[in-house]
């Protein structure tokens, strides 16, 4: 397979209603789309085939609603990755398609590295087999309460969930202790039978995380990720409650190594942070080898997005449910649909360049 052509575009996409990032918030979405197309041709048999594919690659940085730089997450910016593809698409045009996987191994920014190994899956047909509908696809449900929005509204979002929803995952670390133990504690009464993804962004000191857990029904709870600023401390955390937890921010760590460690149950994944597929399928190797799930996970990623990691998921973790349940709050979608009353296609965004 050859590249005839390619074209990078950008989007914004405006929040229906603020997304969590850490304990920051943002009101919109931003991010690139890059669309190739493949020529293959068989002297023997006389024919051609063409084929082509698009991925998002959306670092995740930016500004929040108070105008502060994003902390935690992407290290690249939006402006950083663009000028990277812009400057390396033309060399493109001609190369095998291997050509992707080259240069995915050779950048420094992870969400480059990730949507080149994506692309290059998708051109070879590995994520062909995958069959799903947004609309239908499982998610674990995520809670949190919105700016200024009383308790009674959130409640009313745990009464309306479904009664084959399982598992939520709720935010924490986020205001007081006495309100977010109040918080798990509502929701366990309204649904008794379901079971907390807790997500502490390193929200706690040591100390907090333990006084935080010791006010839970342990049973009630798979696991809290990043309990404690500092992930060292996790073990601690674990010896002192015994409550699983799950690293997330920490696997964005360059110079992370995989070791296994007391409580420690689950990888949260969010490929778009951590680089290429083989990267997050030796993560996943290594983690299997010790029994510790991995969960593929969203970094709000628009529709197109998503529907590329629900895809990975049923490949790599069909027992899993990811979190992927961020597309409500998009005022549209992006080239896949989601349901949404707008879809955006590739005419409707902003051309950065073609070759």
């Amino acid at each position: 397979m050859i590249i005839s052509s390619a074209q990078l575009y950008s989007y914004q996409i405006p929040l229906d209603k603020l997304l969590p990032v850490g304990k920051q918030r943002i009101d919109l979405r931003s991010g690139l789309v890059l669309r190739l197309q493949v020529k293959e041709n068989s002297a023997a048999e006389g024919t051609s085939g063409r084929r082509t594919e698009l991925v998002e690659i959306s670092p995740l940085s930016g500004l929040d609603i108070d105008s502060r730089p994003l902390m935690g997450f992407s290290l690249e910016s939006s402006q950083e990755v663009s000028q990277l593809l812009e400057e390396r698409l033309e060399s493109l045009i001609g190369k095998p398609i291997i050509r992707l996987l080259d240069l995915a191994e050779e950048t420094q920014y992870p969400s480059v590295a990730f949507g080149l190994s994506l692309l290059y899956a998708k051109l070879i047909g590995q994520l062909d087999d995958t069959e799903l509908s947004l609309q239908e696809t499982r998610v674990v449900p995520l809670l949190y309460r919105g700016q200024d929005e009383p308790i009674s509204a959130l409640r009313e979002r745990v009464r309306a969930l479904s009664r084959d929803t399982h598992s939520v995952k709720i935010k924490v670390a986020q205001t007081s202790l006495e309100a977010e133990i109040q918080l798990v504690h509502q929701v366990l009464a309204i649904r008794p039978d379901l079971k907390l993804r807790l997500d502490a962004n390193r929200g706690f000191s040591l100390e907090q995380a333990i006084e935080f857990a010791a006010c839970l029904p342990i049973d009630a709870v798979e696991y809290i990720e990043e309990p404690c600023i500092d992930h060292n401390d996790n073990p601690m955390f674990y010896r002192a409650i015994g409550m699983p937890w799950a690293l997330d921010e920490t696997l964005n760590d360059a110079k992370f190594k995989f070791v296994m460690q007391p409580g420690l149950t689950a990888l949260v994944i969010k490929p778009m942070l951590i680089g290429t597929l083989e990267k997050i399928q030796n993560l996943q190797h290594e983690a299997d080898l010790c029994g510790v799930r991995t969960i593929l996970s969203s970094s709000l990623e628009a529709s197109l997005g998503i529907e590329a990691l629900a895809r990975l998921n049923q490949i790599m973790s069909p027992d899993e449910i990811p979190g992927l349940d961020t597309l409500g709050a998009f005022s549209v979608d992006l080239i896949i649909d989601s349901g949404k009353s707008k879809c955006l296609s590739c005419d409707e965004l902003t051309l950065i360049k073609s070759v």
